[in-house]
């Protein structure tokens, strides 16, 4: 059970265009946002954060920031963002076939080398203590240059604000990522946790 509970979507008013941006992101106005209206302006400030990192004008594909956002979750251990960030990947063109295969990463044709070592960095930057080091960054820079590291970064520090708040809040999981958990992320011991009742 969730330590404060969301308040409905139409409390705030003047947020439903913030809210807005998170429903083309997701589907839905997640229990992250609802509980966070009660300080309206850190939805909107998370909201700028959000739009600019997962920015159109990207050099880095959208929906695998989504699937960095999901491996500096793992590390975290927020299985509230573990889902959510597949339900997003999804949305913005990843295939359910390469979700299905999440747990195969390092093996499987679906993911290149270059998204191997971004999801090994994610790892590693989502860890506490961080685990980023001077051999991993030689390998980010064989497949990335330095532009789509600071967006690859910005993807997972902005997951690290949400794996702290959801973990702490322990904020309930909505219904489409709790099922993507159970489907895919369950094989690797996911149970949804204090997120689900």
């Amino acid at each position: 059970m969730a330590h404060i509970a969301p308040l409905p979507a139409d409390t705030t008013p003047e947020l439903s265009d913030d809210f807005a941006i998170f429903e083309e992101i997701l589907g839905f106005v997640p229990n992250s946002l609802l509980t966070m209206q009660r300080r309206p302006a850190i939805v909107k400030g998370f909201g700028v954060l959000t739009q600019a990192v997962m920015s159109t004008d990207s050099e880095v594909d959208l929906g695998f920031k989504r699937l960095l956002a999901h491996f500096c979750s793992r590390a975290a251990g927020c299985q509230y963002c573990e889902a959510h960030s597949l339900i997003a990947a999804e949305i913005h063109g990843v295939s359910h076939e390469k979700v299905q295969a999440i747990w195969e990463y390092k093996t499987s044709d679906l993911y290149t080398d270059a998204e191997r070592v971004a999801l090994d960095y994610a790892l590693a930057a989502g860890s506490v203590p961080n685990a980023v080091d001077d051999n991993l960054m030689i390998e980010m820079k064989k497949y990335w240059n330095d532009d789509q590291i600071v967006e690859i970064l910005g993807a997972i520090c902005l997951y690290g604000f949400l794996n702290r708040w959801n973990d702490s809040m322990a904020t309930e999981l909505e219904d489409s990522p709790k099922a993507m958990g159970n489907e895919v992320l369950a094989a690797g011991g996911w149970t949804g946790g204090k997120h689900v009742k």
